[in-house]
């Protein structure tokens, strides 16, 4: 069966899937996490072919990082399903609820968006993330991970599908595309496929937002900043940047730039130095900021680098309004964050700078589902339309307008023979 086939079956099978009940879909999460448990010497065994592949390859280390799943990530993965079981459902919320006129009756209501097709980067963590994420939320996925990740894949999508549908999901509910000509065809798919969400480097994010008439939802690049205020707290400051940069160097949400104040740059930024170096970041910085310390030089454009490696870009800017322009200008809309004490300023900055997430006082690496509480993420959205932010379980569903009546046909208002009586129920 080639893709198009296959996913004009999926949105056959979608409403079938949308219409399970919470506790159907909360017990296929639960068979789920069982088989991941069950069958985890399998899964790490495959995961060493793939590391050692990578090796052969000379894959980058912050690449092998993503590569790698082990016991602590298969714990991760299982206590996200967990929390997942534990949230609320998305489905059937009513969100509006209007008499239109005696006995017509208007409410929106929360459901599925359908068919959603995942390309997603070097993460076999992330199948699981996604496809459970999907179960959750009544969608069907189509899976597609990067291909230094492939035999780990493969056997987490078996367990995940054979698990699920043991708990009575549709056979529809999920499908593994593995050859790398299936992401053109899918392109394509516009009438069987909602919605494509892409998890990758700039290029490719961009070449699938070129190449299809599916809506496209998630980010190209992780340019995120932090802006330490001359009001700043050195205590917390130090760690929050290291942090930032360090915990997980390869995310899209490790600060790429820090912008400092200048009239606390000559205190600040040689003890920042010393804390760097001694976590092996390399600092790039203006020429201002080479004359104060150690420092490779670079030029203004180069600002809007991701690095996703050991490397951070530094600036002097004279206030908060100079650091809101800079991020407005270089970033990437994604995370951004301001180190003060001084409230009003963290309010002015979170206001006017225009991400999905801005902070005051902590690292951008919160930017995430699972610490967000939504259980996963199925990706991390820049835009400013349907989700935003990490997308979890609110991103994933669209609503439906239903009405109920009882024979009132238009003609009667048009003619004024009938008159609406908007009332909220």
């Amino acid at each position: 069966m080639n893709m198009k086939e296959a996913t004009k079956k999926m949105k056959q099978d979608s409403p079938k899937l949308a219409g399970l009940s919470e506790a159907q879909r909360n017990l296929a999460l639960e068979k789920v996490k069982e088989a991941l448990l069950l069958n985890k010497e399998m899964i790490f065994l495959e995961n060493k072919k793939d590391m050692e592949a990578a090796e052969e390859m000379g894959i980058a280390p912050a690449v092998k990082k993503r590569l790698k799943f082990d016991e602590h990530k298969l714990m991760d993965v299982v206590n996200g399903i967990s929390e997942l079981i534990k949230l609320p459902d998305p489905l059937g919320k009513v969100q509006l609820a209007r008499q239109l006129d005696e006995g017509l009756n208007l409410y929106r209501v929360s459901c599925p968006i359908g068919v959603i097709g995942i390309i997603f980067e070097a993460r076999p963590d992330a199948l699981v993330q996604i496809s459970s994420l999907c179960l959750k939320s009544g969608n069907c996925a189509i899976l597609k991970g990067g291909k230094e990740t492939v035999r780990t894949n493969k056997i987490l999508f078996d367990i995940i599908y054979k698990a699920a549908t043991s708990a009575g999901v549709p056979e529809g509910c999920m499908l593994q595309a593995e050859q790398h000509n299936e992401i053109d065809e899918l392109l394509s798919c516009h009438e069987s496929v909602d919605l494509l969400i892409p998890r990758g480097s700039n290029s490719f994010v961009q070449y699938i937002m070129n190449h299809t008439k599916i809506p496209v939802m998630g980010h190209a690049d992780g340019v995120c900043h932090i802006y330490v205020d001359k009001e700043y707290d050195k205590k917390k400051a130090i760690p929050v940047i290291v942090d930032a940069k360090t915990q997980y160097t390869a995310a899209c949400n490790a600060v790429e730039t820090l912008l400092v104040h200048r009239e606390i740059a000559k205190e600040f930024l040689p003890e920042l130095e010393t804390a760097l170096k001694e976590a092996g970041v390399k600092i790039r910085g203006t020429k201002e900021v080479s004359e104060i310390i150690s420092c490779e030089v670079m030029g203004e454009e180069e600002f809007h680098t991701e690095y996703l490696d050991l490397v951070l870009s530094v600036k002097l800017v004279e206030d908060e309004e100079e650091a809101i322009a800079h991020i407005n200008h270089y970033g990437s809309h994604h995370t951004d964050c301001i180190l003060t004490e001084n409230q009003e300023i963290a309010e002015k900055f979170m206001q006017l700078v225009d991400s999905a997430g801005v902070y005051q006082n902590c690292s951008t690496r919160f930017a995430d589902g699972f610490r967000y509480g939504f259980g996963a993420e199925v990706g991390i959205s820049t835009g400013k339309i349907h989700a935003r932010g990490p997308v979890g379980l609110e991103g994933l569903v669209t609503y439906k307008y239903k009405l109920y009546g009882q024979g009132q046909i238009v003609a009667d208002y048009a003619q004024g023979n009938s008159q609406f009586h908007f009332k909220e129920l």
